[in-house]
């Protein structure tokens, strides 16, 4: 695995976990964080190097990477689902374009990059199940830019030799950094609500089922597979299924009573009850189990027992 990284999109909800993961593997003056944005006090910006970066500007992209002397980048910059249909321009100016940019400066630079994908690819049409192969008919702007993501990704390996890999992310929960701005927020959202009032109202309804994973399962099948040899994955590389576990806001709700027996759900679906419906319950991963051993650790219970952990430490 690389020893001198820069990671786009660092203050979000994956990058500051992920940096925190770098930062513990590696020397953390080798592990550059960069965002469009500056969060003061923000954990990232003291326990090694910031840069502010627009992913748009290559040549201030390209910079830091001959500065730094960059092998590769986790490219997390973008506008999630919920937020992206709002603004779809953006989306797909920052999205694709954003990755189009990281894309070039790593054939340039012999740079591995890993570009997540996201269970968004997936369309109505998609079987409940999602298979590792089926047709990708996303709904959602978010969803065909990262449907585009992924075939770049492949091109770029295909054509250039780029090592460029990425996991479709079922919705992840953590209580380290905010969501921001998926469809799936409502499941990182009611644990806050819980602990605060007692009460959440949600934007799906309660018999609503998704697939979701722990944050630290998220991390660890990131890490796990870019330290796979690049021998050993297929033309799933850009855009691995991983499944964590899959349940309804109901049973969460149940789980959470197990901490907060007097808690209470209400439910208001708005837009993102349609970006939910297009998506399958669950998610077949044979194929990363198979390639580059992924087990998942996390289920409903010990994930909610988690989230409580963290929430009142």
């Amino acid at each position: 695995m690389a020893t001198r990284i820069l990671v786009t999109g660092a203050l979000g909800q994956i990058g500051t976990e992920l940096v925190e993961a770098l930062r513990d593997n590696y020397n953390p003056q080798s592990v550059i964080a960069t965002d469009i944005r500056d969060v003061a006090n923000h954990s990232i910006l003291k326990s090694g190097p910031f840069f502010i970066l627009d992913v748009l500007d290559g040549n201030a992209l390209e910079k830091l990477v001959i500065e730094f002397q960059i092998d590769t980048i986790y490219h997390l910059a973008a506008l999630l689902s919920a937020t992206g249909e709002k603004n779809p321009e953006l989306c797909e100016r920052v999205n694709v374009g954003g990755t189009k940019v990281v894309f070039e400066c790593a054939k340039k630079h012999g740079l591995r990059v890993y570009a997540p994908s996201s269970i968004a690819v997936f369309g109505p049409d998609c079987p409940d199940l999602a298979p590792q192969v089926t047709p990708l008919n996303p709904t959602t702007v978010y969803g065909k830019t990262k449907v585009n993501g992924e075939q770049l990704g492949l091109m770029y390996w295909k054509q250039f030799g780029v090592d460029i890999r990425g996991i479709r992310y079922p919705g992840l929960i953590s209580y380290k950094a905010p969501a921001g701005g998926g469809t799936t927020d409502y499941a990182v959202e009611i644990f806050s609500a819980a602990i605060e009032s007692g009460h959440y109202d949600c934007f799906v309804r309660g018999d609503t089922r998704l697939p979701m994973m722990y944050m630290e399962d998220a991390i660890r099948a990131t890490l796990e597979l870019m330290s796979t040899p690049s021998e050993q994955l297929g033309d799933s590389r850009a855009g691995y299924n991983i499944a964590g576990c899959s349940f309804t806001v109901d049973e969460l709700v149940t789980s959470i009573r197990r901490h907060l027996p007097s808690f209470t759900c209400s439910f208001n679906p708005d837009i993102r009850q349609q970006y939910a419906d297009s998506w399958p319950n669950e998610i077949e991963d044979k194929l990363a189990r198979k390639e580059w051993l992924w087990i998942p650790e996390f289920d409903l219970d010990r994930m909610v027992d988690a989230m409580f952990v963290g929430l009142q430490n």
